[in-house]
């Protein structure tokens, strides 16, 4: 169709030239000889006074017209030209503009000559500010002389290539990250005039990048430390069924020592070694995020002000700064961890600060959202910020991401166990929330954790009588798997004035109730048993006798699996190592409440 449209104008191009030029020339010769020959009739004036002339004319006619046909042509042809370069123009100066990418050209020295509209939208600058100006004008030193040294290879070798870090500096000083792609121009003998640059703004995709991998370390990070704390969980739990040991014999020696045997100072001794043991047990469970004792709803800011008034009294060289809001919300916790947690951290901010220097405590209410909890795998909502900063030395960042680790330390050997920020950050994970640290060399370090929000009323704390030794004649079935442990219970319990019943497993201890659960008087098990648990024999107990008394013993605490048994009906709950005073104590008390009840007291 387009073929027969060419030909249709190149007819009516030679058809309207030819009739134009010789109706013209006809007119004129036929003019001319009426003057020369008036007395010739319109015929003659017409067609020429004979035939040559007649023929002339029409050869002469002819000659005209192709040669007129030929000049419209030539122009039609031009014209047509013409319309499909600035067709082609315009289409290629649409596609230009459309494109996400900004292009332009510039000559060999890097003067830009050609751009489009998203190339200005990139770098800031109007079209007009653009033109004229060179490469090096809106790029960073450091980029220049990359770019330099690259231009120099293609203009060499011809061959296009890309530039994956390509930096500039808009018109307002924001700095973009660009890819580049650059090929080179010639002329039409192939000698180089010019380049040709693709830029790609990458800076929001790099962002995400950055921060996807970001999150991908941090969520690393959490799956170690949950791998580090069961690891950790069960090292302390074992470590306290020696220490259980340990402090069940020298419990039982210390009564057969009379009052001013030498050896009772001895067992104090050891009985001090053994506090020692457990609360470094306490900080490795800590860690595992099993060290929650006993959740109260409480005010955070005044858990810091007793914390930060002991140890300002202790440490007067660190100035203690307060910033503490006054619509904190509650929270519910462990007071005693989280004053745990915050020695912890002041202790930390005081070592970093040799010389002293200042340490700032802040608390403010702060909402959280899924995209900023995500990493730290807990539930967004309200939280409780508090933030504990020092102007100490800093911390290097090759350490900063070990910093929570148990057993990592900076310190030289023997001045720190490494347990500190470790059980600090098995705490606040326990009370699920979570801590960070952000620190540089020689400029300070800060701590933030965050704590779930309450709406509860602050509990007022009570303070427990101390603990004294109450004897009973009632029966206790004794549960347990480890050999030691049932040799120190029933030796502890059988001071205690009661009869003991030895249990090495779940199913022996049930076989046992079912037989003689009308005369035992109440149950004392651990929890971790192989085979079957401790909670599946709790469960199993409540079925032969639903008024079952049942006291959990443990080397964890009562957070995690001991709290749901506890749930479902069990009486109380005791952490080893114990000594006889708090075994004694928990006895008394489920006892003496079942005898209560019995009474209808």
């Amino acid at each position: 169709m387009d073929g027969r449209n060419s030909y249709d104008r190149i007819f009516n191009s030679i058809l309207i030239s030819g009739i134009t030029v010789s109706c013209f020339y006809w007119v004129c010769e036929s003019f001319m000889f009426f003057f020369l020959a008036p007395e010739a009739n319109f015929i003659q004036h017409l067609m020429g006074p004979d035939r040559f002339n007649t023929w002339t004319r029409v050869l002469v006619l002819c000659l005209f017209a192709i040669f007129g046909s030929h000049i419209q042509y030539t122009i039609n042809k031009e014209r047509e030209a013409d319309e499909a370069l600035r067709s082609s123009e315009a289409k290629y100066r649409s596609i230009l503009e459309s494109v996400e990418e900004g292009y332009f050209e510039t000559d060999l020295l890097g003067k830009i000559r050609f751009l489009n509209g998203p190339l200005c939208r990139i770098l800031g600058y109007d079209a007009d500010e653009l033109r004229g100006m060179t490469t090096q004008d809106f790029t960073t030193p450091e980029t220049a002389a990359a770019v330099e040294g690259i231009l120099d290879q293609v203009q060499q070798t011809g061959e296009a290539t890309s530039v994956s870090n390509y930096v500039i500096s808009q018109k307002d000083g924001t700095r973009r990250d660009l890819e580049l792609s650059l090929s080179l121009m010639q002329d039409g003998v192939d000698r180089p005039v010019g380049f040709r640059w693709v830029v790609r703004d990458v800076t929001e995709r790099r962002r995400a990048e950055e921060e996807r991998k970001k999150l991908e370390v941090q969520l690393q990070a959490a799956q170690k430390m949950e791998a580090i704390g069961t690891l950790a969980g069960g090292i302390a739990h074992d470590f306290n069924n020696i220490l259980m040991g340990i402090q069940g014999n020298a419990s039982l020696l210390e009564i057969r020592l009379e009052g001013g045997h030498p050896g009772r100072e001895k067992v104090k001794n050891i009985e001090k070694y053994v506090e020692s043991g457990t609360h470094l047990s306490r900080q490795l469970l800590g860690f595992a995020r099993r060290g929650k004792y006993n959740v109260k709803a409480s005010d955070l800011n005044d858990i810091i002000e007793k914390t930060a008034s002991m140890f300002a009294r202790t440490r007067k060289e660190i100035r203690v700064h307060r910033q503490l809001a006054t619509d904190l919300m509650t929270v519910e916790v462990d007071r005693g961890q989280i004053e745990q947690v915050l020695l912890n951290l002041y202790i930390n901010a005081w070592q970093a600060m040799p010389d002293g220097g200042d340490l700032y405590l802040i608390t403010e209410n702060i909402t959280l959202d899924e995209n900023y909890v995500q990493p730290y795998r807990v539930k967004p909502g309200r939280f409780v910020k508090a933030t504990v900063a020092d102007t100490g030395t800093g911390i290097d960042e090759k350490d900063l991401h070990r910093i929570f680790e148990p057993f990592f330390t900076t310190k030289a050997m023997g001045r720190g166990t490494g347990l500190g920020l470790a059980s600090a950050y098995g705490i606040i994970k326990s009370h699920g929330g979570h801590i960070n640290v952000y620190s540089e060399k020689d400029h300070g370090t800060t701590f933030n954790f965050y704590l779930p929000a309450s709406q509860r009323k602050v509990v007022a704390e009570t303070k427990a009588a101390a603990p004294t030794v109450r004897k009973g004649q009632e029966t206790v079935l004794l549960v347990d798997d480890e050999e030691m442990i049932i040799d120190v219970g029933c030796g502890l319990l059988r001071e205690l004035g009661y009869t003991v019943i030895p249990a090495r497993s779940g199913p022996e201890a049930l076989a046992i109730y079912r037989e003689r659960h009308a005369d035992i008087d109440l149950v004392v098990m651990d929890m971790i048993m192989p085979g079957m648990s401790g909670g599946e024999t709790f469960d199993r107990l409540k079925q032969i006798n639903a008024q079952v008394k049942v006291l959990l013993s443990s080397g964890y605490s009562i957070n995690g699996q001991a709290s749901q048994i506890m749930e479902r009906g069990c009486d109380g709950f005791i952490q080893k190592p114990f000594n006889l005073q708090q075994l004694s104590a928990k006895l008394r008390q489920i006892l003496d409440g079942k005898q209560m009840i019995a009474d209808g007291s």
